[in-house]
């Protein structure tokens, strides 16, 4: 049972996932970039979306959120957002993007659009799941938005390292998105003023 108490309170919650090993080259050159192997989407190299799952009440706004088309590839190329944020979708390239996704959690097509289009054509993200982005014009992109239900979560380094922090008192869980088929978790006791630790092995 999860039992938050004040949100005022606040804790912190460090620790490490152990992160998959993967020798899949990415498409284009970047930070990091969405693979696929066996139907498995994931970052290359490995990183993890952590979060608190738990009870929390909804905020009466959220910061817009952006995923832009930059040398041919999204950018970032995981995106962690809670649900009901808007996330835009820049182009600048110096070509045109037809950004969708058939993704249960979201079904959209943002249709062919121009370099620097203003505004930029944006979707709002209203249930929790994974969305996978595809550009229609060119096959090699892929993108992954996280939508969750919960305001606290980070992404990891690529060692897998984590710190959320201001977080609410009480007992939860802490869980980790590794990549489309796995996620981890372990409870936690977050008190007022302490560091927590917890591992995702």
């Amino acid at each position: 049972m999860l039992v938050p108490v004040a949100c005022s309170a606040q804790a912190t919650l460090e620790g490490k996932v152990v992160l998959p090993k993967t020798h899949v080259s990415p498409v284009v050159t970047e930070r990091y970039e969405i693979v696929s192997k066996a139907g498995v989407l994931a970052t290359n190299p490995p990183r993890a979306v952590v979060y608190l799952e738990g009870d929390f009440p909804a905020p009466a706004t959220l910061p817009t959120k952006e995923v832009a088309q930059k040398d041919l590839a999204f950018l970032p190329p995981l995106l962690a957002i809670e649900v009901g944020t808007k996330v835009s979708f820049p182009n600048l390239d110096d070509t045109y993007h037809n950004i969708f996704s058939y993704s249960p959690a979201k079904r959209f097509d943002l249709g062919r659009y121009p370099p620097r289009e203003n505004p930029a054509p944006f979707q709002i993200f209203d249930k929790p799941g994974l969305i996978t982005l595809r550009c229609d014009i060119h096959e090699h992109m892929r993108g992954l938005i996280l939508v969750l239900a919960t305001p606290y979560f980070t992404v990891t380094d690529t060692a897998g390292n984590f710190r959320l922090t201001k977080l609410p008192a009480g007992h939860f869980v802490a869980k980790a998105w590794v990549d489309s088929r796995t996620t981890r978790s372990a409870p936690v006791d977050l008190k007022s003023g302490a560091v927590a630790h917890v591992d995702l092995p």
